[in-house]
């Protein structure tokens, strides 16, 4: 008699049923992955643009911004943070800059929008449940309706 050598149908069966299995477990492993990933760039990000308002509200507070009498003291656009603005204590009149650049909001579908324009925007006027723009930015937050992995929709972040 002559030994065969090979598998057997069952055996290759059970071996895809296994590999099946184990692919059916990665895929979510893998999606909540890139899911962390993007929510450790959105508070970065949040962070760092809160950071350079509040550091520009600290510049105006302080006279080295010029704002209007009736103004808040926050800038009315967010790419003044990297753009810069005079500062009036300066004898040279250098530029301050709050920030080296402006993150992208990471749930932001629409790749062609500019940095800034991925953002949500709050004035300071506008109600903190009901945020709406004006002619300021006191705050900024994710336009993006889907929910973060703590359970809380991250335009309220």
């Amino acid at each position: 008699m002559h030994a065969r050598h090979g598998f057997t149908l069952i055996e290759l069966l059970v071996t895809l049923a296994i590999l099946a299995l184990l692919g059916t477990l990665v895929l979510p492993v893998a999606e909540v992955t890139v899911q962390r990933r993007d929510e450790q760039e959105l508070r970065r990000g949040l962070r760092e643009i809160r950071a350079g308002l509040d550091a520009y509200k600290r510049a105006a507070d302080e006279g080295r911004v010029a704002k209007a009498a009736d103004a808040s003291g926050y800038p009315p656009r967010l790419e003044l943070l990297v753009q810069g603005v005079p500062d009036l204590r300066s004898p040279k009149q250098t530029r301050i800059y709050f920030m080296r650049r402006l993150p992208r909001d990471p749930f932001t579908p629409e790749r062609d929008l500019d940095d800034a324009a991925t953002w949500g925007k709050r004035s300071y006027a506008s109600e903190p449940d009901q945020p709406q723009e004006g002619d300021d930015v006191y705050d900024v937050y994710s336009r993006s309706t889907r929910v973060g992995l703590n359970g809380i929709p991250y335009n309220k972040w």
